[in-house]
């Protein structure tokens, strides 16, 4: 991985804030932009770990956030991802690991809006070690 960051994707306001985000005005979901080298990782190595770090089988929640802005959603960027992201999610149902169907839309990436400053490398600025749950 290159490098990561934390955004807006998926609706239909412009440079959208948090706020607008949160209010359900704006049709985004809150989102990570990772940019990677395809010489260094696979795509489906990205989509083990994205599937590995939230709960693919709730709508509109993750954790105790709940909102649309917590759809579970993977942005494709084109044909072989969204081909890759289907059969990983095909591969989920099938192996039993979740009780529930996963629920995860696989669409078009549109475009990615940055979120505020504060939210860059938020756990970094906190002083809290960035390894998140993992």
């Amino acid at each position: 991985m290159i490098d990561t960051r934390v955004g807006y994707c998926g609706g239909t306001t412009e440079n959208p804030t948090y706020e607008q985000v949160c209010a359900a005005k704006t049709g985004h979901a809150e989102a990570v932009e990772v940019i990677f080298d395809t010489e260094n990782i696979e795509y489906a190595r990205l989509l083990e770990v994205f599937f590995s770090n939230h709960d693919p089988t709730t709508p509109d929640r993750q954790g105790p956030n709940i909102g649309s802005q917590y759809r579970s959603v993977v942005l494709a960027h084109d044909a072989q991802q969204e081909q890759a992201a289907r059969a990983a999610i095909s591969d989920l149902d099938n192996s039993g690991r979740f009780s529930n169907p996963v629920i995860t839309a696989v669409v078009p990436a549109t475009e990615f809006w940055p979120a505020e400053d504060y939210h860059q490398r938020y756990l970094e600025k906190q002083g809290v070690v960035p390894t998140c749950n993992l």
